[in-house]
């Protein structure tokens, strides 16, 4: 029989352990050893049983241990203590404090940000996440409190999370979605003073709308909100919304996002309503899928006191939006049907004073090669932002190729999208045994300060660190491992029918003295999960070498509705079930948080292998180089960056091989050959020769400097401190400037800026370039020497204050083609003439040998915008113009 209806029963604590309940709803406990520690000496075999979640541990403990907890003395001084600590930590001045307070003018900080993602890893316990998107912002949250950044998270919360792994017994994949109680989370419900729970309602096509309530989840000092649709008041498909993360077809999703961006808002005007939050000056998208948090924002300014038009309400909006892409691909980005869109956004269903066609043009592909019939939520996401960025800087390069068609007129370099590399949150993927390490050398104040604020160039100090403590660490760590592996592999083949008679050999699976190399991530093809299995055979022989073995572990999980990568995981399963290697290779089922604590210290080599340049970030190499372990990477996202020739080694690239071709075509099967035997050579000839090179007293001293070189100098990059602490200088701070100038007196500046926007634009195909010419511009020149240049330009209806006029110069290519190109702004020499031309001068410095050349063009200016090319807008000379000019900026 079922229940017909569920619930949870919460145990209540004895007075003295109430503080308990405190440190349970706070998620600061996933990353605090000592909260841990305490949770763990509850009952530690409750707490292993739990998965190490507190919240499910107190619902457990037999009340005669808690009453026996409530009269042990030394544990209530350990319990106050923490209790204690957490309000210092929750209260005290931190990174972000010692900057000037907002409001106090020029270059004040963000009174608040509010930061939406489609999921959220914070913990295992608390399971919304589907991979690297997911982990990034839980981290990015994290970081922001430790910090003290004042962030608000917006989230949805799913019922059902992501999917659960497992195997059949012929290694297919599995997938099952449990049912989440919110009672045995660490979440509370959003209330009204009077008790009520707080709503938010979503206006749908045919007089339908749909509710969601809010859980709230404390990140430390970060409040993060889920809104939850699984309530009586909607009808069965609206309580589906928000049933499983990326689960549904088009129209499930589109209401997903609306959800998440239009209801975030509203989530997040009534958190601060409720507790006087201060009300956020910047809103940042983590990828599209929250891009209509823009069209709600808009919504407010049109409707609200100030009454603003559409086009003064969307520069207000732009000025305060940050959007961060992690897609470096066109096929990853969110696309529905223009008509379905449109059907969301019109009659009943409309926002007030936000007209469907307007929302329409906001994801129109309008590029040559886009689909007008279809709405783009990452072109939506840019126009709705005046700053964007990658998430790392050759991720940045790529994105300002495939987002070019979106400022016609100018070169991939100049499209206004910068990049901010990812990080990882050191507290949550560091071994403590690291950490102890480091602190016996360091001291225990000035390791957590350098995990938390990531401002050291260099963890000075780590190199006195000796050979032999390192390489114990390692040895520790790789045990753990190894034991850990062994628990859930023989889990999954009970799992896929095996009876434990079968299972004996799994005891000896791995061995904790063999170099161990690990790689986990998701499934999708471009990662590239079997390249290790390209030459099945040249594997094997590396597997069981005689005197330089190898092992893998492996894990991952591909999307429910990816077919291809369940079949990478079958093949993958197949070759690690063989009896000749089962030993040395292992795949783990239900890669998860959980799993990643102890898979990336415990590995020696990390790999990744994806086709350069689709790999945006990548961060679990960075987590894996916080516990000392060693890269074996393509030089892609991340890596490309940061390798240095002693902290890891890189793949080579197969050249002239696009990482966007069919994977069935010769040019890719050639590619996959070629970079597969670099990679078997650099693990046989360069990796486990390293690894196995030992001196007299038995160490590999070589390997042990380049793990120590890892720490010391890659540790502080790759820090999630040190990312929001750049999010914070080089793009909240200005957005929170801009939006300030905007909305002063009335908004004066936002009508100020639209207004001349649409005079621009009107005027722009009267601008021309109508003649150059250069003092000096024989053939030849020598270094050091100078042109004059002069040009004459027609305006149109513009004052010379609406333009720059610029020469671009650089090296040349064959094709007159301009890189690594330098403008200079040329000076007006007097008004317009009697012809209505205005002249501008400049003196070209030639600062370089070889082919040069240049050009001229005509851009607008004013002082609100954020980039020249914020219209799309550009006049070149006759005979290098005829770029569309239409964009909607």
């Amino acid at each position: 029989m079922k229940a017909i209806r569920r619930f949870t029963v919460r145990t209540v604590l004895p007075e003295q352990l109430q503080p308990l309940h405190e440190l349970a709803l706070n998620l600061r406990w996933s990353w605090h050893p000592e909260t841990r520690e305490l949770f763990r000496s509850v009952d530690p075999e409750v707490w292993a049983a739990v998965g190490e979640d507190p919240v499910r541990l107190l619902g457990e403990v037999p009340s005669e241990r808690l009453a026996a907890l409530a009269a042990d003395r030394r544990f209530l001084r350990r319990l106050n203590d923490l209790s204690d600590e957490l309000r210092d930590y929750l209260t005290g001045p931190r990174w972000y404090q010692s900057a000037p307070a907002a409001g106090d003018g020029a270059g004040a900080l963000p009174a608040a940000i509010a930061y939406f993602s489609p999921e959220y890893g914070i913990a295992a316990a608390l399971p919304q996440y589907s991979g690297g998107l997911g982990i990034l912002a839980g981290d990015h949250l994290k970081a922001a409190s430790d910090l003290g950044v004042p962030v608000i998270g917006v989230g949805l919360f799913y019922r059902h999370g992501y999917f659960r792994q497992s195997l059949s017994r012929e290694g297919w994949q599995q997938e099952r979605y449990p049912l989440l109680d919110p009672d045995e989370l660490a979440v509370s419900l959003l209330r009204e003073p009077d008790g009520t729970p707080c709503r938010v309602e979503l206006a749908l096509p045919a007089g339908r709308s749909l509710t969601a309530q809010i859980w709230k989840a404390q990140v430390g000092r970060v409040p993060l909100l889920l809104l939850d649709s699984d309530i009586e008041c909607n009808t069965a498909a609206e309580r589906e919304v928000t049933d499983r993360l990326y689960g549904g077809g088009s129209e499930h999703r589109l209401l997903q996002e609306m959800l998440l961006g239009i209801g975030g808002v509203r989530a997040v005007r009534t958190y601060c309503r409720l507790t006087g939050h201060p009300a956020p000056e910047v809103f940042h998208s983590n990828e599209g899928h929250a891009g209509f948090l823009g069209v709600e924002r808009i919504r407010e300014l049109v409707n609200g006191p100030e009454r603003l038009g559409f086009s003064a309400a969307l520069e207000a909006v732009r000025a305060g939006t940050l959007f961060t892409t992690h897609t470096p691909v066109p096929a990853g980005i969110d696309r529905f049907d223009r008509e379905l869109v449109a059907r969301h956004f019109s009659g009943d269903a409309a926002l007030p004073g936000v007209p469907a066609e307007q929302v329409l043009a906001l994801g129109v592909e309008s590029w040559l090669g886009g689909d007008p019939k279809l709405f783009n939520m990452a072109a939506m996401g840019l126009r709705l932002a005046q700053r964007a960025n990658g998430v790392s800087t050759l991720h940045g390069e790529v994105s300002r190729g495939m987002f070019n068609g979106l400022w016609p007129g100018f070169d991939a370099t100049e499209v206004p999208i910068t990049s901010v590399t990812n990080g990882v949150h050191a507290p949550t993927w560091i071994d403590p045994a690291v950490v102890r390490l480091a602190a016996g050398e360091l001291g225990q104040e000035r390791i957590e300060e350098a995990m938390a604020t990531g401002e050291a160039r260099r963890w000075t100090g780590l190199e006195r660190i000796g050979n032999t403590e390192v390489w114990e660490l390692r040895r520790t760590l790789r045990t753990q491992l190894v034991e850990e592996a062994r628990l859930r592999l023989r889990a999954s083949w009970r799992q896929r029918g095996a009876g434990e008679a079968e299972l004996g050999w799994v005891d000896s699976v791995l061995d904790p003295s063999v170099l161990t190399i690990g790689f986990a991530r998701r499934v999708p093809s471009y990662k590239r999960l079997t390249l290790m299995l390209r030459d099945p055979e040249r594997l094997r022989s590396l597997l069981l070498h005689p005197t330089t073995p190898v092992q893998i572990v492996v894990a991952g999980k591909a999307h429910p509705a990816d077919e291809g990568g369940k079949r990478l995981i079958q093949q993958l399963v197949a070759f690690a079930d063989d009896p000749q290697v089962r030993h040395r290779i292992v795949f783990l089922p239900d890669y998860d948080m959980a799993m990643a604590r102890h898979l990336y210290p415990g590995c020696d080599v990390w790999l990744n292998n994806p086709l350069r340049p689709l790999e945006a970030c990548g961060t679990s190499g960075m987590k894996a180089a916080l516990n000392g372990c060693l890269n074996l990477s393509i030089l892609d996202g991340w890596w490309d960056e940061w390798y240095d020739g002693e902290n890891g080694w890189a793949i080579p690239t197969a050249d002239g091989a696009s990482a966007t071709l069919d994977p069935e075509s010769p040019e890719a099967e050639r590619r996959d050959d070629l970079e597969s035997a670099a990679l078997y050579d650099l693990i046989e000839h360069r990796v486990a020769a390293r690894f196995y090179d030992r001196g007299a007293d038995g160490l590999p001293h070589r390997w042990i400097a380049m793990v120590r070189h890892t720490l010391v100098t890659l540790g502080p990059k790759v820090l999630a401190g040190r990312m929001v602490r750049e999010y914070v200088e080089r793009l909240y701070a200005p957005a929170a400037e801009a939006q300030r100038e905007l909305a002063a007196g009335g908004h004066l500046g936002a009508r100020e800026l639209a207004d001349w926007k649409a005079a621009v634009r009107e005027a722009w195909p009267a601008v021309r370039v109508e003649h150059v010419e250069a003092e000096g511009s024989a053939e030849a020149q020598e270094l050091g020497s100078a042109l004059t240049v002069r040009v004459q330009v027609a305006l149109g209806t513009l004052e010379a204050a609406d333009v720059e006029v610029q020469v671009v110069s650089g090296r040349v290519d064959e094709t007159d083609g301009i890189s690594d190109a330098v403008t200079l702004a040329l000076k007006p020499t007097g008004g317009p003439d009697l012809d209505g031309r205005h002249r501008y001068e400049g003196t070209l410095e030639l600062s370089r040998t070889g082919p040069f050349g240049y050009t001229v063009r005509v851009l607008p200016s004013h002082r609100l915008l954020a980039s020249p090319a914020e219209l799309g807008l550009v006049a070149l000379p006759a005979e290098t113009a005829g770029m569309d000019t239409g964009v909607l900026r």
